[in-house]
């Protein structure tokens, strides 16, 4: 395998397959026998996940909520989806840490940097949940930092589209897909990767990112063999 430590990203709304919210069994299933490919391959995984196809913060204010409150709330959607992952895992054989960056003790450990790297070169999938345990932060945030905490060697985010393109590909049929592009290529063309937070995280640690669909089953063994799959984002 081309790396050896990774972290993969996942959205909260991919895990609604083809339902308009919550959890597709179907969807979960289908990610946790990926990842039990790779990890069984011995690469050490960790992932983070987001809470969108349950509650997002920014919908929140955008009804009149406080944004901090409305934050803390999708921290918690963030956790719901770590344990059905992690379920999801552990029911085929595969050892699975969730640590919370909020502390939870009936149901995760707390996020303790040295144990979380102690579980990867054990073989366990760590998630973290909770994205960094602050409002004003998103996943993607959570995901760049944790990465460069446990010394990921890449950030592999999964998304519905495979890869980067010129425009929205859903929306515009000319768009083009990058195999790879620079991080300031990508800010400079204004092309959504990750929020900035977490982009410049990246780019400052020398972290690249790997955009890919991980809605296509074997996609992500693919991406560790080094095939081209998906746009590489980097310095």
């Amino acid at each position: 395998m081309k790396y050896k430590r990774i972290l993969l990203k996942l959205s909260g709304e991919s895990l609604m397959g083809d339902k308009a919210f919550g959890i597709d069994n179907n969807r979960l299933a289908s990610y946790a026998t990926q990842i039990k490919a790779i990890s069984e391959s011995g690469v050490e995984v960790a992932i983070v996940i987001g809470g969108g196809n349950i509650f997002r913060g920014v919908q929140a204010e955008e009804g009149g909520m406080d944004r901090t409150h409305g934050d803390y709330m999708g921290m918690l959607a963030t956790m719901i989806n770590s344990m059905a992952l992690q379920a999801a895992l552990e029911s085929v054989g595969v050892q699975t840490r969730l640590q919370s960056a909020i502390e939870m003790r009936e149901i995760s450990e707390p996020f303790i940097r040295r144990k979380a790297v102690r579980h990867l070169e054990q073989g366990r999938v760590v998630i973290f949940g909770a994205g960094t345990g602050n409002p004003y932060f998103t996943t993607d945030s959570a995901a760049s930092l944790r990465a460069i905490e446990i010394n990921a060697e890449v950030i592999l985010k999964g998304t519905r589209v495979d890869g980067i393109y010129t425009a929205d590909p859903e929306k515009d049929p000319t768009a083009t897909k990058y195999d790879t592009i620079s991080f300031d290529d990508a800010y400079g063309k204004g092309l959504k990767v990750m929020d900035m937070t977490a982009f410049t995280l990246c780019k400052e640690n020398n972290l690249p990112i790997i955009v890919f669909d991980m809605d296509t089953p074997g996609n992500l063994e693919k991406v560790l063999e080094g095939e081209q799959v998906g746009t590489i984002v980097r310095n």
